[in-house]
């Protein structure tokens, strides 16, 4: 009689322990509409900083002169710019501290360029990723007594040197007859292909005259500018022709 009620209650553990499992195995295949879902996920990666590149350091600081100096060897530039920089850093130059992005930014709307920008999203962490300009710009910071002229005359002799070619310290003066030389010309339609930077004011400037030093910057795209030194025959220099607004650069033969 014992053994009967004992096995009763064997089976029924076993039939309650199944029902359990079957309950959990259906809840877990059809979970309950009323349940509150977990929030997603997401993993927030902090954007980088940007880099600063400061002027005054360029002597000071070990590693900061060791990376300007490795990227003006690599367009041959020494006197010419003063730093070369990416759209994504940030210069200082005494006190004053500018992203080159708001710089850039002026500079399109100057051209008449639709300043737009375009956001990724990374499909992995949801953080957005801003697509910038692939360019590099090389800074020169105005000193005084400094004019336009001189400063696109020093950034031409640097190009020059590191290639090889012979150009007079005098090349950039009119003719005996004073029509401007060759030099002269290309000196002058750069004029067109760079910007002054006024950054105490933070805002692009075209006055070079009276000046606090250290108060502009002068912007060079250096992608722009060496496509136009690379097309020109320097031994054909003197055959360039200049109106004002557009430049005639002799071909080569």
């Amino acid at each position: 009689m014992t053994n009967t009620r004992n096995s009763g209650r064997w089976w029924v553990v076993l039939i309650g322990i199944a029902i359990l499992v079957a309950a959990g195995v259906f809840l877990y295949q059809y979970p309950s509409t009323d349940r509150t879902p977990e929030p997603s996920r997401k993993v927030h990666q902090p954007i980088r900083n940007q880099a600063v590149i400061d002027y005054d350091k360029l002597d000071k600081d070990e590693s900061l002169k060791q990376l300007i100096t490795a990227r003006k060897e690599k367009y041959g530039m020494d006197e010419g710019v003063d730093i070369i920089a990416q759209p994504d850093e940030t210069l200082k130059v005494g006190d004053t501290t500018i992203k080159m992005q708001e710089i850039l930014d002026q500079v399109r709307l100057k051209q008449g360029d639709i300043l737009e920008e375009t956001i990724e999203a990374d499909q992995s962490t949801g953080v957005g990723k801003t697509s910038g300009d692939g360019d590099v710009y090389g800074i020169y910071v105005v000193q005084r007594g400094d004019n336009i002229w001189n400063i696109h005359f020093k950034f031409l002799k640097d190009y020059a040197r590191h290639r090889g070619i012979s150009i007079s310290p005098l090349a950039d003066e009119p003719n005996q007859v004073g029509y401007s030389s060759g030099i002269g010309k290309l000196l002058k339609f750069s004029e067109k292909m760079v910007y002054i930077y006024n950054i105490k004011k933070k805002q692009l400037d075209v006055n070079l005259g009276s000046i606090q030093p250290f108060s502009k910057i002068v912007v060079y795209n250096m992608t722009d500018i060496f496509r136009l030194l690379d097309s020109i025959d320097y031994d054909k220099i003197n055959h360039i022709q200049f109106d004002g607004e557009t430049i005639w650069i002799p071909a080569e033969q």
